[in-house]
């Protein structure tokens, strides 16, 4: 009997995986979240590592690094958020769906990015703010607030920058 079938088909196909990793995502940054608005108050902190690492608690109304913080029209600020990240979720999904039947750089990366954007989607819609909680100083640098969903953004653009950046081998 002769297999016509594509080699890529006869694969297991992995994008239950990248769901999995992604809900990983959303699940911790909720769990973290929760735990530090049930144990600082807002503005407050403790301090893990003094001078290098606290733990805050810090509501952010804007983007990525308070950007569109002090903006005259907060409230279109949050609308555009909440569509572009409707958005880019909707994108990551499609690309993830196309990319992620293996487990590679870039499904992972997709995952992480997914999950990140879902959970800081999530605070937007229902709290109208992102909390964010990991506060770092090195040396006389400091750092913008952030949270593990913008730490899992981070972590997957670095991945897919990494896999679009280093020489692929031939399979």
């Amino acid at each position: 009997m002769v297999n016509d079938a594509p080699e890529s088909r006869m694969r297991p196909d992995r994008r239950w995986l990248m769901l999995v990793i992604a809900a990983a995502v959303i699940f911790l940054d909720r769990v973290t979240k929760r735990w530090i608005v049930a144990h600082i108050v807002t503005g407050g902190a403790i301090v893990v590592i003094p001078r290098i690492f606290r733990l805050t608690h810090v509501l952010n109304p804007g983007a990525s690094f308070n950007l569109f913080e002090g903006s005259v029209s907060s409230g279109l600020v949050r609308h555009f958020l909440i569509g572009f990240s409707f958005l880019a979720v909707g994108v990551v999904l499609v690309l993830l769906w196309r990319l992620g039947q293996r487990v590679s750089a870039t499904s992972v990366g997709l995952a992480l990015v997914l999950g990140g954007a879902c959970g800081n989607l999530y605070d937007r819609v229902r709290y109208g703010y992102v909390v964010d909680f990991l506060e770092v100083h090195v040396i006389h640098y400091h750092w913008p607030d952030f949270n593990v969903a913008d730490s899992a953004i981070v972590i997957g653009v670095s991945l897919l920058l990494l896999e679009m950046l280093w020489p692929q081998r031939s399979e």
